[in-house]
């Protein structure tokens, strides 16, 4: 496991649970942090919604099962499923690799921007991680 000097935060929005969310022309890409990645393990299945459904802030919206364990994935932000990574399906190691790019989970059209206000930048994150 990496140390917490070592993990990759960029700035992002980040949820108590780990995930990740980046505002992209009206819409939020969501994924989990490098620390959860690194705390899961390798990867092995993502399980994700479709397109199409709606999401409370909070709400569990698939899991992530790695070697380890199956953890829950929580949206960042409530709203409507826009798309989801695909590319996940066959290579569910993408998460572990590169969680802030090819290893994101899904785009949401979200109900209020203003829920990401609640989410923390990437300083209030890794002082969360420091303890």
């Amino acid at each position: 496991m990496k140390e917490i000097d070592d993990l990759t935060i960029p700035d992002l929005r980040f949820a108590q649970d780990h995930e990740w969310a980046k505002l992209e022309d009206g819409r939020v890409r969501v994924g989990i942090s490098d620390y959860a990645q690194d705390q899961l393990g390798d990867v092995v299945y993502v399980e994700l919604p479709q397109a199409g459904e709606t999401f409370e802030q909070g709400a569990v919206f698939g899991t992530v099962e790695s070697v380890k364990a199956v953890s829950e994935l929580y949206m960042p932000v409530g709203g409507r499923i826009l798309a989801v990574n695909e590319k996940l399906e066959g290579a569910p190691e993408l998460v572990n690799t590169d969680p802030y790019g090819d290893g994101w989970m899904i785009v949401v059209e979200p109900a209020d921007l203003r829920q990401l206000d609640a989410l923390m930048n990437s300083a209030q994150y890794l002082a969360v991680l420091k303890g």
